[in-house]
This record gives C-alpha cells, structure tokens and sequence, in this order.
C-alpha cells in the first residue's frame, strides 16, 4: 500500500501552523525532523523538539489527488498565516519507507511527573517511571500531537488511584491505558471506528492491561456509566453535539477533559459544557487548548 507524503520545510516560528494545518487536512500522522543538523539538548517535558530549521512531514492516504491536496494546504495555511505555505514537496511513499520514517523519528516523551510514552524499539529513559509502550500507527493517538499531550498530562496529574475513567473516542487508546497505568481501577472506552476499539485492544495488551480492566463500546452501545474521570479528544463540533451526553456519564464532582480544540473554540465549548460542569481557564499547546472542570 502507498501513501502520500509531503515535506515541509521551515522554521520553527511557523512550526505549530504547519503542523495544524497537515492535521486540518486530513494527515493521518505529523512528524518533526532536524532541518539543519542542530542538537536539542533539553526539550521541554512532553513536548517534541522544534528546532530552528525544521521539516514538517504529514502522511496522507494515497486517495488523495496530490495537486488538490497542495492547493488546499496552500489555502489552510494562507488563512492561518497570511502567508504562503514554506518550501514543500509532495512524493509517493511505499508502506515499508513509511514504517522506516516512523522508527528513525518517534522517541519516548515525557507527559506531567511520572508518564513516558515509549516506542517498543527503544529503550525507556526511566525504567521506574510509568512507561506506556505505544508504536506509531496511521490512524490513531501517539503522543506527539498537542492534544494528546494536554490530555496526558492532566491524566499524569489527576489519577489519584482506584478511578473509572471514560475514554471518549478512545483511537489507539492510549488516553484510557496511560490512565489505567498511573492507577485507575477500570476504563471504559468508546469510539465510532470499530478499528479503534480493535487498536485499544491490541495496546492494552502491549502495556499488560487484563481485559476484565477495561471495556470498549460503540457509542450506541455504550451503558450507563458514572465516570471518575472522563476524558473526550475529539473535535469541537461533536464535543459541542454529544455534551449531554458526556455530561450524563460523568458523576456529580467527577473531572473532565475536553480536547481537539483550537484556542478560538474554548470559549463555546467552555459555555457549553458550563451547564453541567465548573470549568476552568483553558490550557493551551501551540494553537490547541484542553479544558477541564468538575461535574456539580
């Protein structure tokens, strides 16, 4: 199977717009790579290094006619920037070329105090911390997008122990998992994808997650839960749709997070959710925002 990959190359004032603008058109992974040779030696914790001369790669479905693609990302960026999107070249790339890009530039991250995510291939940099074994997959969460990094770490900071924690569109399922890692008692997940559920199965067993730990849904077949913790990295319009809902599986002085989204949406989505929940200031990635509160 083929992808299509395109080769971004700017700096790292522009980074964050690239990078939302590939995800905005529909990149099925971002990835960042040194432009100019130039060593990072102390990255901030949970985040990916940006280096001064940076090149952005994004992977698209070969579906994709490659000059509409170019057209629209010129177009996504210019509303973002006001400027035309950097130097780029888009090539046809083999499933297997794919795979060795992934493996040179996917390294563990640290999320909060005491959360690694870690590829199987590489060592973790501290073997008693909570380490989640997660590879990189096309359609699903790995840590490196701002989002799932702002849910990590508020999962890093409010497991407490013995939680149920709700994982609304679960993907990989590493959101659920690093939950259950850091001490959660049960996890329930769910997700529209069938092949979503299917990859929270098959991490949940990479990380020794026994299945009587965990539950996974279709939302319509998702039961009644009251949920410690509920987590939903989604988008803002279904988060704005499905806020009864996910206020309704959430138990009076149970937490929330609420993420996918861009800092311009937090403040419908904040009033929204507000009918149920006692929101906080949002806290912002880059161009991306989570936000939390407690149910009443």
């Amino acid at each position: 199977m083929s992808w299509i990959q395109i080769r971004i190359h700017t700096n790292s004032e522009w980074v964050s717009k690239v990078e939302d603008t590939l995800m905005e058109c529909g990149s099925l992974s971002v990835t960042l790579k040194d432009d100019a040779d130039q060593p990072i030696l102390e990255p901030e914790l949970g985040t990916t290094p940006v280096w001064d001369e940076t090149c952005v790669i994004g992977l698209f479905e070969a579906t994709r006619d490659p000059a509409e693609l170019s057209a629209e990302l010129n177009s996504v960026f210019f509303l973002k920037a006001k400027a035309d999107l950097p130097r780029h070249k888009i090539e046809i790339l083999e499933d297997k070329d794919w795979v060795r890009e992934w493996m040179d530039n996917y390294h563990p991250m640290q999320f909060g105090e005491r959360l690694w995510v870690c590829p199987s291939w590489k060592e973790p940099p501290q073997k008693d911390a909570v380490n989640l074994l997660l590879d990189p997959g096309l359609a699903f969460g790995t840590g490196t997008h701002p989002t799932t990094s702002l849910c990590l770490k508020f999962l890093d900071r409010e497991v407490k122990g013995g939680e149920l924690v709700v994982d609304f569109g679960c993907g990989s399922g590493i959101l659920g998992i690093a939950a259950l890692l850091l001490g959660a008692n049960h996890m329930a997940g769910t997700d529209i994808d069938p092949q979503a559920l299917l990859a929270t199965e098959d991490n949940a067993n990479r990380n020794g997650i026994s299945r009587d730990q965990y539950e996974i849904y279709l939302p319509e077949n998702t039961p009644e839960l009251q949920a410690d913790i509920m987590v939903a990295n989604i988008l803002a319009g279904p988060l704005e749709q499905l806020a009864p809902t996910i206020a309704g599986l959430t138990r009076s002085g149970g937490k929330l997070a609420l993420s996918g989204l861009l800092a311009e949406q937090a403040e419908t989505i904040s009033q929204c959710y507000g009918q149920w929940f006692e929101m906080n200031a949002p806290e912002q990635e880059g161009d991306w925002v989570v936000l939390t509160g407690i149910k009443r």
